[in-house]
């Protein structure tokens, strides 16, 4: 969380400063000197190497999708992102699925000194298209010339000015909960997983069955936001598409509190992830397009960074707390209660969610001309 925080102030700072593609540069260029930097380290680690490489990839993920949205988000309006975020998850979804298929088939290949080479050179091909990208919106778009005009002047810490304006509005605490919701419930069901898993198995099979288990959700994920992101976003709204996600990943603790066997168990990592970096990235996402400059950047990264980590830490001291009170397996059996509550609080968040969308997706529709920039 302390690490979350100081990248969430630091990113909000540098967008007080910079816009779309500048900002990617500037993370860019520091993702890219890690890159370097590690390349000399990760062959022959120490502990310090370990723990800091591992903060290093989670900020690295972090900040470079709070980037793009941020971008994505401050060019378009709701009526093209319903229409478009399907279509451009979809590249996140299959470059997931593509990566880990491409890992596992070559780990042995290359060192692991050469995969980050590898990484440089895939984050150079990022820098070139995010300039490419840049120069189609060279000049302000309808949309941002709106939100410069109806938005107030900002001063003062970037961290706490998104955390101001996260306590001033309802909607944007309902994305809080939204974001908190998952993870808290992402957390116990991936303890769930992992704890049936050496429950039942032990040895070398746990390995083999984590590969498996692991690689599925990547292609229920590719599935889902090929076929029905898109549909369900333009069809039936972003409110519908904030529900899909709690809906399905509530079949998961029913049923391994029903019974608690290796797949039951195992089948709560798919439902989890086969539909978070689907159709829910999709639809929250969505969700700040109707938002002032100031949501998206400084709110966002405080949303991002530091409340997803903390829902995270909350989740861990419950599942410790529980599996401590209720000895062995049974207290991992029972951890599905709490899922469940939280999934019927999160459906309920949802729905207030997708309302507010609408009707200020409705009211930027009076301030912004109905003709985008034709590179949106």
């Amino acid at each position: 969380m302390f690490v979350a925080l100081i990248a969430a102030t630091a990113f909000a700072y540098l967008a007080q400063r910079f816009r779309r593609q500048q900002l990617t540069f500037i993370l860019s260029a520091v993702i890219l000197g890690g890159f370097t930097m590690y390349s000399f380290l990760v062959d022959a680690p120490g502990d310090g190497t370990g723990w800091t490489f591992y903060f290093f990839g989670d900020l690295y993920s972090t900040l470079m999708v709070a980037t793009f949205f941020a971008f994505l988000n401050n060019s378009v309006r709701s009526d093209t992102a319903r229409r478009l975020y399907g279509l451009i998850g979809l590249g996140g979804v299959a470059g997931g699925a593509f990566g880990t298929t491409v890992l596992k088939a070559k780990l042995n290949d290359f060192t692991l000194s050469e995969w980050l080479w590898i990484c440089f050179a895939i984050g150079m091909v990022i820098v070139a298209v995010a300039a490419y990208a840049g120069r189609l919106f060279t000049k302000s778009t309808p949309l941002e010339v709106a939100e410069t005009k109806h938005e107030p002047a900002v001063g003062g810490n970037p961290a706490w000015e998104g955390a101001k304006a996260v306590m001033g509005s309802r909607y944007l605490l309902a994305i809080v909960a939204i974001v908190g919701f998952y993870e808290m419930v992402s957390t116990v069901m991936d303890f769930q997983f992992t704890a049936t898993a050496v429950h039942y198995m032990s040895g070398d099979a746990i390995g083999a069955h984590f590969a498996t288990v692991y690689a599925i959700p990547n292609w229920v994920a590719l599935f889902v936001q090929l076929f029905l992101t898109s549909f369900i976003m333009t069809r039936f709204g972003v409110g519908a598409a904030l529900l899909v996600l709690p809906a399905a990943a509530l079949c998961g603790p029913v049923g391994f509190l029903a019974v608690p066997a290796l797949w039951v168990g195992s089948a709560l990592n798919t439902t989890d992830n086969g539909f978070r970096y689907s159709i829910n990235q999709s639809a929250k996402e969505v969700l700040y397009v109707p938002t002032t400059r100031l949501e998206k950047y400084q709110a966002k990264a405080f949303i991002d960074m530091f409340v997803q980590r903390f829902a995270k830490a909350v989740a861990v001291g419950l599942n410790l707390e529980i599996t401590t009170l209720v000895a062995g397996f049974a207290g991992v059996r029972w951890l599905s209660l709490l899922t469940v509550l939280i999934l019927v609080a999160w459906l309920q968040v949802a729905r207030y969610a997708g309302r507010e969308f609408k009707r200020l997706s409705e009211e930027q529709e009076e301030i912004v001309p109905d003709k985008e920039p034709a590179a949106a």
